[in-house]
């Protein structure tokens, strides 16, 4: 059980980079990117590859973070300057990806057993920890300069944005860029952590990192952009523990962890809904029954005074 736990809260802290990226497009910018599923499986083949030809593995996790980025560019410049749907322009760009990532990994799986990886010399609990915390220093830095306002602008309201001279092309292709970025980033990292990386290792992967964004927002709150980020890291933990706990459940099988994802995924957006309308119902029948009592209390009054 706690061995169980403790692979959980190692996944949670791998694939937290992946969730923060899904929060900056799917929250921050409004931007619906299947991308990610694409992009994900491109940083941990490059990271893969890099390695396996000796390369040093930072450098690998770098070159996989500036291979998402790219990845990001291109749905960005289909949305912005192509005039696509954004939706639509995240299939594209997911489906391109397939070819591109068999070209960069040359076979559908590569190994990376008997390879030197980040975790080779320095335990996932000592690094990972670090890594997130410095992303999230880093992340929420920008997101307060004025060009990460601008992007933060960008997905509540670009008409008023653009009123104020900002060009919101550049802030949609750079938020789309920066998630895919970190979503690469994660792809390379649970490469190596796993040992190997595979052509379908991606899919999936934006409902996973929805599921993270929904319930660390749902069960930590999210007050500002600081108490979000890190709401949406302590999701990702909370998600792998949850499905971590289910797959020890009896007549579950680890073939069933996709039916897991979508009923968490269906609950963590169920239960707010639902929670705000028992709320909603409930303040209604409160100022009802006040109503009713003032009512009452000045029907009493006017029959008091005609007597």
């Amino acid at each position: 059980m706690l061995d169980s736990l403790l692979g959980a809260l190692e996944l949670g802290l791998l694939y937290s980079l992946m969730a923060l990226g899904v929060y900056i497009t799917y929250r921050i910018l409004d931007f619906p990117d299947l991308t990610v599923d694409g992009s994900f499986t491109t940083g941990g083949g490059i990271a893969a590859v890099m390695i396996t030809h000796g390369y040093n593995p930072w450098l690998a996790s770098l070159a996989a973070f500036g291979g998402g980025l790219l990845a990001g560019i291109c749905t960005g410049l289909l949305h912005t300057k192509g005039k696509i749907n954004a939706l639509l322009s995240g299939i594209i760009m997911m489906i391109a990806l397939y070819s591109i990532n068999m070209r960069i990994m040359g076979k559908p799986n590569t190994s990376l057993l008997g390879e030197s990886t980040v975790f080779s010399s320095v335990n996932a609990f000592i690094t990972m920890p670090i890594a997130v915390i410095l992303i999230l220093l880093l992340l929420n830095m920008f997101l307060r300069t004025d060009l990460g306002l601008a992007l933060r602008a960008t997905g509540d309201n670009a008409r008023m944005i653009r009123s104020f001279g900002a060009n919101t092309d550049t802030t949609t292709v750079l938020g789309v860029s920066l998630a895919n970025g970190l979503v690469a980033l994660s792809g390379a990292l649970v490469a190596q952590e796993s040992g190997f990386a595979d052509i379908s290792m991606g899919i999936g992967m934006i409902v996973i990192g929805l599921a993270s964004v929904i319930i660390g927002e749902a069960i930590f709150g999210a007050t500002n952009v600081i108490h979000t980020t890190i709401s949406v890291v302590l999701g990702a933990i909370v998600y792998r523990i949850v499905v971590a706990l289910a797959l020890r459940v009896e007549w579950l099988d680890t073939s069933d962890l996709k039916l897991i994802t979508a009923i968490i995924v269906i609950i963590a957006l169920v239960l707010p809904t639902a929670r705000r309308a028992l709320r909603q119902k409930q303040l209604a029948k409160r100022r009802t029954e006040e109503l009713s009592s003032q009512l009452g209390s000045r029907t009493s009054r006017t029959v008091g005074g005609d007597f």
